[in-house]
């Protein structure tokens, strides 16, 4: 066993405290009920800061590497006063006590999944497996666990929804961050699975396991074909859960027919591009930025939908038409921009002058025949499988698939590389779709 599996398991023991907090919740006095959550962790900080010397067995088996430099623990009193803060947050206010759980095994046993699964095998993919593998399964045994504890019924779909979304919310920040953020990630999947319980949404166990078989297929695929990084592919898998789960399969389908098709569209004569000099770096293969750029408002969206009308005093087809509208807006630009940039003679949008190829702001006629063509593909699936819908709410799709490419090309004439970067332009393009749809919509009397 290598010292990092070690360091990992030692973690883990220190996370599994989590389950006294529930414990403490039983206890009369609040003051009382407090401490005795809190002062474990509280415990084992002051302990690696003040009772743990340096070349003694246990500094050895939690030190990391920079904690050799002044020959303090660092890492665990950071981690365990994370901990402390979330079960503080947990008992004395609105957090629940099984999503604690959940949350502080999630991490400590994730990062042992992903140390096991590296002795297996160094690719970084599989190592991410093994954090999200482990994280939920170890999440949804804590939130069960503590539940049983406290006496309390909690729905599977539940638990299964809440465990999975930050197994994937965990290893993206994992991905991007280093080892010793540890503390960070465990302190805002805390606070994004508490968001996600207050939505309180009706999850089904069999749609969590649909959600997770179909979004890690064709992550693990888009990442295999190099259509997209390690972040990207989790954020894109993120996406797909949570589209899936609090959306529907209609909504998926848009979601996914971007990510395929762009994709795959980023690859289409990638040589060619790169003679011209418009090919996205990493060889086509999109990052977690590009991803959320084009996808972060269609996010908000889900979430707003199941928000609504329970805790947004909206109607939700509002928020189906502006997730419809800015996928459709993603994919008009990049189809605009992928198949459009391999012809001569663009011309500025704002003046028609002709510019070199890949010039902010530059289009083409094939381009925008490109773009419409895109808009048309996310439109016909939202009309054919979402009942609300409809034809006449697929022309409303279509419109602002248009209005998003147009956006893009104004901004990207005007402001980019000035006062926004290219994913700054995408993500406010699909803002002006999103609120396009639901403008015309609300006009036209559709909801």
């Amino acid at each position: 066993m290598t010292s990092t599996v070690r360091r990992a398991g030692a973690f883990a023991v220190v996370g599994t405290l989590a389950f006294l907090v529930p414990l403490a919740t039983g206890l009369d006095s609040p003051a009382l009920a407090t401490v005795a959550a809190t002062g474990p962790f509280v415990l084992v900080a002051v302990l690696a800061m003040t009772a743990i010397d340096q070349g003694s067995a246990l500094f050895e088996l939690f030190a990391r590497p920079g904690d050799y430099e002044d020959g303090k623990l660092y890492g665990l009193t950071a981690f365990s006063l994370a901990a402390a803060g979330l079960a503080l947050i947990a008992v004395q206010f609105e957090l629940p006590v099984w999503v604690f759980v959940g949350t502080v095994l999630l991490v400590a046993y994730g990062n042992l999944g992903q140390r096991l699964a590296r002795q297996v095998n160094t690719d970084e993919v599989f190592g991410a497996a093994g954090f999200v593998v482990v994280g939920f399964l170890a999440s949804a045994a804590g939130q069960l666990g503590a539940a049983a504890i406290q006496g309390l019924s909690i729905p599977t779909g539940d638990v299964l929804f809440l465990a999975a979304t930050g197994a994937l919310v965990a290893a993206l920040l994992r991905s991007v961050l280093f080892e010793r953020d540890d503390p960070l990630v465990m302190l805002s999947v805390g606070l994004l699975l508490w968001l996600f319980f207050e939505l309180d949404p009706t999850v089904a166990t069999q749609r969590v396991f649909v959600a997770l078989g179909i979004s890690a297929v064709l992550g693990y695929v888009a990442y295999a074909l190099d259509t997209a990084s390690l972040p990207g592919m989790l954020t894109g898998v993120l996406l797909s859960l949570l589209t899936i789960v609090l959306g529907g399969y209609g909504w998926f389908a848009m979601l996914i027919t971007f990510f395929g098709l762009g994709g795959l569209s980023t690859k289409y004569r990638y040589e060619e591009k790169q003679d011209r000099g418009i090919a996205e770096e990493n060889e086509g293969a999109r990052g977690s930025g590009n991803v959320l750029a084009n996808s972060i408002v269609a996010l908000v969206a889900v979430l707003a939908w199941a928000a609504s009308p329970s805790h947004i005093a909206v109607d939700p087809d509002l928020f189906l038409y502006a997730f419809a509208g800015a996928v459709a807006a993603a994919m008009t630009d990049t189809f605009s921009s992928e198949f459009g940039g391999l012809y001569d003679n663009p011309r500025l949008i704002t003046t028609l002058k002709p510019v070199e190829p890949g010039t902010d702001g530059g289009v083409t006629w094939q381009g925008v025949v490109a773009g419409l063509v895109g808009a048309a593909i996310i439109a016909g699936i939202a009309a054919l499988t979402l009942d609300s819908v409809g034809s006449v709410g697929g022309a409303v799709v279509l419109c602002c698939g248009f209005v998003g490419m147009t956006v893009d090309s104004l901004l990207g004439a005007t402001v980019e590389g000035t006062v926004v970067g290219n994913q700054g332009v995408n993500t406010l393009a699909t803002f002006a779709a999103a609120l396009t749809g639901v403008g015309i919509v609300l006009a036209a009397g559709l909801v």
